[in-house]
C-alpha cells in the first residue's frame, strides 16, 4: 500500500482542540479503578518484536503508569491511572515500548484509540513548530484487519546538526482494550522494518484477549 506522506506545522487551534481533549479524556479516567492484574491483557516478548541483526531483544517488567520519560510523539495523550507498559531494548541503538490501556467501556476505548491515533498523525508537525532546528516526517502505512484495528504510522526527524532518527508506531483496540506499540532507532525511513513491525502489531492486539 502506498504511503500518505504529510509534513508541517501545527496550528495553535490544532493544539489547544488536543490539549482540551487530553485532559477531558485523563479527567475522567482518574476517577476509574485499574483492572485487576489477573484480568490483564498480555504484553509482547522480545521475540514478537522485529528482529535486530546484531542483538537480541531485552525486555523489562511490565509496570503500572506510564514511561518515564513520556514516550515520543503519544506519550501526553496517555491516561496514566489505567495504563501499563513495558519497555524493550537491544544492544544497540534500537529501542522500542509497549502500553496498553483497560478502559471501562469500549465506547471510551474507541475514544481513547481516536485520541492516540490523532496525536501520532500530529506529531511531525508538532516536532517542528517546538523545534526550529529540526525537519519531521509523518507516513500512514494502513490499517491492519485484527480484532476492532490497527493503524501502522512511521515519523523520521532529523536535527541540523547532523541527528537523525526513525520511528514506528501503532495503535490497536480490542474491546475495551488500547495498545500502542513504538519502534524507534537512528536512521531513515529506508530503515524501518514496517513489514515485520506490522507482523510485531497483530500480534500485540491478539494478545489483548
Amino acid at each position: 500500500m502506498k504511503a500518505d506522506t504529510r509534513t508541517g506545522r501545527i496550528g495553535v487551534a490544532g493544539l489547544t482542540s488536543l490539549a482540551v481533549a487530553i485532559a477531558a479524556l485523563v479527567a475522567t479516567t482518574s476517577a476509574t479503578t485499574p483492572a485487576a492484574a489477573s484480568d490483564s491483557p498480555a504484553f509482547l516478548s522480545p521475540e514478537e518484536l522485529p528482529p535486530h541483526p546484531f542483538s537480541p531483544w531485552y525486555a523489562g517488567e511490565v509496570t503500572g503508569g506510564v514511561p518515564d520519560p513520556l514516550p515520543f510523539c503519544y506519550g501526553e495523550a496517555l491516561p496514566g491511572a489505567t495504563s501499563r507498559y513495558r519497555e524493550f531494548r537491544t544492544e544497540y541503538d534500537t529501542g522500542a515500548e509497549q502500553v496498553t490501556v483497560v478502559e471501562r467501556d469500549e465506547a471510551r476505548a474507541r475514544k481513547l484509540a481516536a485520541l492516540l491515533n490523532d496525536a501520532i498523525r500530529r506529531c511531525a508537525e508538532r516536532v517542528e513548530r517546538r523545534d526550529p532546528e529540526a525537519t519531521a516526517e509523518f507516513k500512514a502505512f494502513g490499517k491492519l484487519r485484527v480484532e476492532e484495528g490497527a493503524h501502522v504510522y512511521g515519523v523520521h526527524t532529523a536535527h541540523s546538526w547532523g541527528a537523525t532518527d526513525i520511528h514506528l508506531f501503532s495503535v490497536g483496540r480490542d474491546g475495551r482494550t488500547v495498545t500502542v506499540v513504538h519502534w524507534g532507532q537512528m536512521g531513515t525511513f529506508r530503515d524501518a522494518p514496517v513489514t515485520d513491525f506490522k507482523r510485531t502489531t497483530v500480534t500485540a492486539v491478539d494478545k489483548l484477549h
